[in-house]
């Protein structure tokens, strides 16, 4: 068989697993070792664990289950319910302030926990029900918190990035900064159209036989100073947290592992001081759930790594790559085709193992067409977020689900629709001003 008919093969079948129902790791483990079996000498059967350990020993994986354990730590607290109702009270005046309060609060644990389905259930549990008892549509309440949870893998510290960092050998600190813009960007843009759906939302329950949701989402609220003051000390600690962590990691005090030990660590002392989760029912649920993420992650990472060693052997990963540069498209062609692509394969495959498989095939297209990598792995980034919120796996739509399980799936996803599109935008906005994502690393 040529590397054609091979790597066809290798694709179906890699398809056929996944569609399966078999866990994404060992379905990737999997395909990787009957190929390696069938196509590559059997010496190389031998050698697989130390392939795989030779990958992952690397000093800067640590920080994937430093940042998870921050993470579930912030997130077994009350930090994201305080979060949003500091955020309600003083962006209560908006037109859809409430809506608004939501992607702020999601934007603000996004920098605390870098992840997504945390962000999403730490804000939705929450937000969600206060804004349907508010007349706000289901739809759009399900859709701006699935889609403001995505922000935890762009906004720093981002697993997401780490990985990619890793994969393309780029500076981790760097893509951080990057990130920063274009998170802002995201949050600015979700929550204008909060505001127009809002005041959309709002005409049309008045106009029709939702009269009660009309008389809801016209209520007006008011905080004094006072009860907004009072909201600040619950979170300012991880606020603060927050802002350490920035500043050793941009300031070049510390390297990407140190400061996600230093955050893991705060971020421990401050759940024991400020939100008393010091039993022992609330540290096993902490660190059970970070062992649990973290081996899933780390499972993820090892397969992915294993499958694209085997398709580098088979010389499938170079013949897709060669085919690719060799293509007769222009440089924002093949910018715009491989983003399709990634959408594509966004509708199957976490952005763990996209970050990991696709990466090796598309880097060498991206230097021959000039095409920055920090900047690029921000446009990544913010495709690996479409893919959470669309189907079929969209992981924050059953984040959601799970949340509020009365709101039917269809409602979900098409309250994320105005979401994507606007992800869409985002990234256009980054090819034209690519200094959205750029300004910050260029100061560094």
């Amino acid at each position: 068989m040529g590397v054609l008919e091979i790597g066809l093969l290798y694709f179906v079948v890699t398809l056929v697993l996944l569609f399966s129902g078999m866990p994404i790791a060992f379905a990737l483990g999997a395909v990787a070792l009957v190929f390696m079996y069938l196509f590559m000498p059997a010496v190389n059967l031998g050698i697989v664990a130390e392939t795989i350990y030779g990958e992952l020993n690397n000093f800067t994986l640590l920080t994937i289950p430093m940042f998870i354990l921050m993470g579930a730590a912030i997130g077994k607290s009350r930090a994201g319910a305080d979060l949003y109702d500091s955020a309600h009270r003083w962006l209560y005046r908006l037109p859809g302030g409430l809506g608004v309060a939501n992607v702020v609060g999601c934007a603000i644990f996004a920098a605390m926990c870098g992840s997504s389905p945390a962000t999403a259930s730490a804000i939705g549990s929450t937000g969600i029900p206060e804004m349907r008892k508010r007349g706000y549509p289901a739809g759009l309440a399900a859709g701006l918190i699935a889609a403001g949870g995505t922000l935890g893998i762009l906004i720093p510290p981002s697993l997401t990035l780490i990985i990619y960092g890793i994969a393309t050998n780029q500076s981790i600190g760097k893509l951080f900064l990057a990130g920063v813009g274009p998170g802002l960007l995201l949050t600015a843009l979700f929550s204008l159209w909060v505001v127009i759906a809002f005041e959309r939302a709002k005409k049309q329950a008045l106009r029709g036989d939702s009269a009660q949701a009309g008389r809801e989402l016209l209520r007006q609220e008011h905080y004094t100073w006072r009860q907004r003051l009072e909201t600040l000390p619950r979170f300012a600690p991880f606020v603060l947290l927050i802002a350490i962590i920035m500043v050793a990691l941009y300031g070049g005090w510390a390297t990407a592992s140190e400061v996600a030990g230093v955050g893991a660590f705060g971020a421990l002392v401050m759940v024991l001081l400020v939100y008393r989760c010091y039993r022992w029912a609330d540290l096993r649920a902490i660190l059970g759930g970070t062992a649990r993420e973290s081996a899933m992650i780390m499972m993820i990472i090892a397969m992915a790594f294993l499958y694209t060693y085997v398709a580098s052997y088979l010389h499938i990963t170079q013949s897709a790559a060669e085919w690719l540069v060799a293509l007769p498209l222009s440089k924002w062609g093949y910018f715009f085709w491989i983003n399709v692509f990634l959408v594509i394969v966004g509708f199957f495959l976490p952005p763990v193992a996209i970050i990991v498989m696709v990466t090796p095939i598309i880097l060498p297209g991206l230097q021959a067409h000039g095409f920055d990598l920090v900047w690029y792995g921000i446009v990544m980034t913010v495709l690996m977020e479409m893919g959470l919120i669309h189907p079929p796996v969209g992981l924050n739509l059953f984040v959601i689900n799970g949340i509020a399980p009365d709101i039917p799936m269809r409602q979900i996803m098409w309250g994320v629709v105005p979401f994507i599109a606007i992800m869409v935008i985002a990234i256009a906005l980054l090819a034209f001003f690519p200094g959205i994502a750029m300004w910050l690393p260029n100061l560094a």
